[in-house]
């Protein structure tokens, strides 16, 4: 069985990389204002961002704790919606907070007359959303790859 910190830290990068990519790609093109210069900074303060509170926020034993709290039995599809849940509204609003405050501060100081707070709820709502759907996908087949992976590398 592969060391689970090697699993967890490999958790941590290609989650934080998918959801940084799709976050930021879809943030863009929803402003209207798509930059290639924008992305890739969004991108990156967003992998920085989910990567620190993944690595200091123990994700899967929360998801699991609660699991367990709720009297839901693990390994249903029940027990994986919840441990999404906590995953997803532990690092997205994070992410997406920082996008956003980039991108109005980048409006406002190009001269626009923009609400923070709008802007924000409205792509907290949409990341959310993809971020969950992200996450419950790939979280199963991230884990079966990097299992594999190590196994195969030991």
């Amino acid at each position: 069985m592969p060391n689970v910190k090697k699993v967890s830290r490999g958790m941590n990068i290609l989650m934080g990389l998918t959801m940084s990519f799709f976050l930021s790609l879809i943030g863009n093109l929803s402003s209207g204002h798509f930059s290639f210069v924008g992305f890739i900074t969004s991108f990156v303060i967003s992998f920085l961002i989910s990567f620190f509170i993944s690595s200091f926020l123990p994700i899967h034993k929360l998801g699991k704790d609660l699991v367990k709290k709720l009297n839901i039995e693990e390994g249903t599809t029940k027990a994986r919606l919840v441990e999404t849940l906590v995953s997803d509204l532990s690092i997205t609003p994070f992410m997406t907070f920082a996008m956003i405050y980039m991108a109005y501060s980048r409006a406002i100081s190009q001269g626009a007359q923009i609400s923070f707070l709008p802007m924000f709820i409205r792509s907290l709502i949409i990341s959310l959303c993809v971020g969950f759907i992200l996450i419950y996908f790939l979280t199963p087949l991230y884990i079966r790859l990097l299992i594999n992976f190590h196994k195969n590398n030991h």
